[in-house]
């Protein structure tokens, strides 16, 4: 158990804090000063505004909470699902996929505090060129999830540790 809090995983359970804190000042700053809430949109750059949307689903929209049981049950599948991360992150002995899990973690954590408070989740952040919108209005904890993800299947597609029993080329003798 005294390894348990490696200096890695330290730095992975920080890094979550701090996306689930940025994530929710964030928020807090758009529907607060900048009132996205009522003017629901402000253009930035031409390729990029904050748009208010309140997602009651999880992922793409699906799975809508559409009612209070409906609601706490998705948060109780989000909260298992950011149990499960929590304690792989705390298994894991790389810094790069203990990095990619708190990226996971923290938006998990700053996506189930606003479903919990608020019954949905508020997105802001619209990506578009022209009509074309290659992503859905999504915030910070959306992408620390997405990027963490995207972390963990390129380290286990890219980085994989070669089985033991695979003979290495340095290991194999030579024939001279």
């Amino acid at each position: 158990m005294a390894n348990l809090f490696t200096r890695d995983r330290i730095i992975g359970l920080v890094l979550a804090a701090i996306i689930a804190a940025v994530d929710q000042a964030i928020k807090a700053y758009v529907i607060g000063p900048l009132a996205l809430r009522e003017v629901r949109n402000i253009e930035l750059l031409p390729f990029f505004d904050l748009t208010y949307t309140e997602n009651r689903g999880i992922s793409l929209g699906m799975l809508q909470a559409t009612n209070m049981e409906m609601r706490y049950l998705l948060v109780l599948m989000t909260a298992v699902i950011a149990l499960i991360v929590f304690v792989w992150m705390l298994r894991e002995k790389k810094l790069g996929d203990i990095i990619g899990l708190a990226l996971i973690l923290g938006g998990a954590i700053g996506n189930i505090r606003d479903r919990w408070n608020l019954g949905y989740v508020i997105d802001y952040a619209d990506l578009h060129f022209g009509d074309f919108r290659p992503f859905l209005i999504f915030n910070v904890a959306d992408a620390a999830i997405t990027i963490g993800v995207v972390i963990i299947l390129a380290r286990s597609l890219f980085l994989r540790e070669k089985d033991e029993d695979e003979p290495d080329a340095k290991s194999v003798p030579s024939e001279n």
